[in-house]
């Protein structure tokens, strides 16, 4: 979790660096030249490191500093969209975020996040009465009121979840120009977080994790898997930073990237000893007497499995159990004459201990973009490129 650095005082920094003295920056952070310097003292004290210079002709950033302040910006840019959310589009006025605090912020962001002012304060190890009157007095500076209750708990509205949003991206950001400093100074200690899909999970994203720390051993990694829907939701809100695996056609928002890696097409799996194991020539008739284990509705793999049958003037089989489990698939598949259809590389692990096998027939027109999603505008750290490379390896 990001520290809680003081909003203004990293406003304050953002000004002096463009100005290049703290005078002429109290004009526009309307603070005191004593409480703008005091206010960069404490920045850099919780920070570890020097953000400037001091020298008769002003300040300049650091190495370090400049690297900080290049992601603080981007970081405050998340906090002003706030604005546009609740229909504050006056370039003259105050931004939003000047007149609340980092610890507002994270409090609205993570009662949104956990539905409930008891695992909010549980989460963030403060009395529920604290984090109550945080949100309050969040809610009284944006006029809008944010939360309702309802059966199922605390209702955040359309507005608390657009702001809670722009505060995790101002948060994740602030992490990443934390840990890109760490990385000019030597320490790769970098976080990445990655959305791993089935094809991906098996051996894709394993072996490039495993390269990775071969190269940075102290880097901190987390792979969440789940379904799609949740993994964009979590990279959205800054919780991932890359999702891995099959590509969207169209792209799922306006506010992701997607980058392919290469193509993949969809085989028929099936248990060792299979009818189907060793047969070439099995006509499209014949696969859709079959029962099948297929994937997920509204996924690029239930989308192929669809059209090579309608393809071949067939209605898509019925008889079908929806998994994107591989340990759920092969049990399946080793208990009963089902088919599956996926990829390859996703069971060549089980295939090359005979758990599982792949039978000869190819399947025409299934072609997938594999490759990674990303945010618009999402700047990896030397540890997460390095990571990227890895993954292009693995191809």
């Amino acid at each position: 979790m990001a520290p809680l650095l003081n909003l203004r005082h990293l406003s304050a920094a953002l000004e002096v660096r463009q100005l290049g003295s703290i005078s002429r920056a109290t004009d526009t952070i309307y603070l005191s030249q004593s409480a703008i310097t005091q206010g960069l003292s404490k920045l850099e004290r919780e920070l570890g490191f020097d953000i400037f210079t001091r020298s008769h002709d002003g300040l300049m950033p650091t190495q370090a500093g400049e690297i900080f302040l290049n992601r603080t910006q981007t970081a405050i840019s998340f906090l002003c969209q706030m604005d546009s959310v609740l229909g504050q589009k006056d370039n003259k006025s105050t931004p939003l975020y000047r007149s609340l605090t980092a610890s507002q912020l994270r409090a609205l962001m993570t009662v949104v996040e956990q539905g409930s002012y008891t695992l909010a304060a549980r989460h963030l190890k403060l009395a529920q009465p604290t984090v109550h009157r945080a949100v309050q007095d969040t809610e009284n500076v944006c006029g809008y009121r944010l939360f309702s209750k309802s059966p199922s708990g605390l209702e955040p509205s359309w507005h608390a979840r657009q702001l809670a949003r722009y505060i995790a991206l101002f948060f994740a950001e602030l992490s990443q120009g934390i840990e890109e400093v760490q990385e000019y100074h030597g320490r790769m200690t970098g976080r990445l977080r990655i959305g791993s899909l089935p094809l991906a999970r098996t051996r894709m994203v394993p072996r490039a994790v495993v390269n990775l720390l071969g190269d940075y051993p102290e880097a901190r990694i987390s792979i969440i898997d789940g379904p799609y829907d949740e993994q964009l939701h979590a990279l959205l809100h800054g919780r991932l930073d890359i999702i891995v695996g099959a590509l969207r056609d169209p792209p799922p928002s306006p506010d992701i990237e997607q980058r392919e890696l290469f193509r993949d097409s969809l085989s028929i799996v099936v248990s060792p000893g299979h009818p189907l194991e060793k047969r070439g020539s099995v006509s499209a008739s014949e696969l859709h007497q079959l029962d099948w284990i297929a994937p997920r509705e509204d996924t690029p793999g239930r989308e192929a499995f669809t059209q090579f049958f309608e393809n071949n003037g067939l209605s898509p089989p019925e008889h079908v159990i929806e998994c994107s489990s591989l340990v759920a698939i092969r049990g399946i598949l080793m208990e009963s004459g089902r088919a599956a259809l996926l990829s390859a590389r996703q069971v060549e692990v089980d295939v090359s201990f005979g758990l599982l096998s792949v039978s000869s027939r190819h399947l025409q027109d299934t072609g997938r973009k594999i490759g990674v999603a990303h945010r618009k505008g999402w700047k990896p750290t030397l540890v997460q490129q390095r990571f990227l490379e890895r993954l292009e390896q693995e191809i």
